[in-house]
């Protein structure tokens, strides 16, 4: 059986959503550091472009975006279940919302100047640079928009104000009961802002919520070891994809398997991934690429958020 391979840096808050709800699972994983901005060529040599983090890898397998790597992690351990069926909806829409609506907002906060500069303390003037230069290109050409501060600020008591009376009125320490995908798609943003003095406060002032993101926190990341990431290239080189899923292969436009087609994000990091088309299912999408580092792989992408089309 291939070991779960999770190309991720410490830093980074989606990153950290995966590493809990490993820890959930209690599951063992290996540990690829990767850059935290372009170029990551050892990455880009299995994605095939995708340049977002985390990636989750087994063998030649490889998972793009934390709500597909959820679902993932769920098919390698059952119980206790990320996405259990009687709330499967309801869990999935409150991850969207929480990635959607929650996160862009904490990172309005967390790039303000005041935050910025205790975050930026360790960079000399270059890398900051770097790092904002990156950052720009990463958020150029999709349709997520930063949102501005003063909007912000005035939104944060009411979106807090919600979430605080839901958790002091759960049946149970979590969200909707026992815990769930819907706790660690909204706890990433607040450990983001947990993340220096500057920010705490905004999580810190409401009681409740401070207690349910300790409680989720606390489940920890597993059991990870590290892992160059030469031998996870080597790793998937050695291996075959895994047997695509049963069931249909109709895409809603007309795409034919082994068309080849390109796949991008649509929020941001949209550049393109180019493969063949091998399975079009209800929620996911499988390309096949061949690498010369990484051999053939199967790069899987969430229909949801992405958008598919002819290369």
């Amino acid at each position: 059986m291939n070991e779960l391979i999770l190309h991720h840096y410490p830093a980074s808050p989606y990153a950290e959503k995966a590493r809990l709800m490993l820890g959930f699972k209690g599951l063992s994983w290996r540990s690829v550091t990767i850059p935290p901005m372009m170029p990551k060529p050892d990455l880009t040599a299995l994605t095939g472009g995708y340049r977002k983090t985390p990636v989750l890898q087994v063998g030649a397998d490889i998972y793009c975006d934390t709500a597909l790597i959820a679902r993932r992690i769920d098919a390698e351990k059952a119980l206790p279940a990320l996405f259990p069926a009687a709330l499967d909806a309801l869990v999935s829409a409150f991850g969207a919302w929480a990635g959607q609506v929650v996160f862009p907002r904490a990172v309005a906060w967390v790039f303000q100047p005041e935050s910025a500069a205790v975050r930026f303390a360790r960079f000399n003037d270059e890398q900051r640079q770097a790092f904002l230069a990156d950052r720009a290109k990463l958020f150029s050409g999709g349709i997520a928009q930063r949102q501005a501060l003063e909007q912000v600020r005035q939104e944060w008591p009411a979106l807090m104000g919600r979430l605080e009376h839901q958790i002091a009125h759960a049946k149970g320490d979590y969200l909707f009961g026992a815990a769930t995908y819907a706790d660690f798609a909204l706890a990433h943003c607040l450990w983001f802002l947990k993340g220096t003095p500057v920010t705490a406060p905004l999580v810190d002032a409401y009681p409740e919520t401070a207690a349910w993101l300790g409680r989720v926190l606390g489940f920890g990341h597993g059991a990870p070891s590290e892992l160059a990431s030469a031998d996870a290239i080597e790793i998937a080189k050695a291996a075959a994809p895994a047997a695509l899923p049963e069931g249909a292969n109709e895409d809603p436009n007309g795409l034919k398997l082994g068309a080849e087609v390109q796949v991008a994000a649509t929020d941001y990091g949209v550049e393109p991934v180019l493969g063949e088309l091998v399975y079009s299912g209800t929620y996911e999408v499988i390309i096949k690429r061949v690498d010369e580092r990484a051999g053939t792989v199967h790069v899987h992408f969430p229909r949801l958020g992405f958008a598919v089309g002819r290369a």
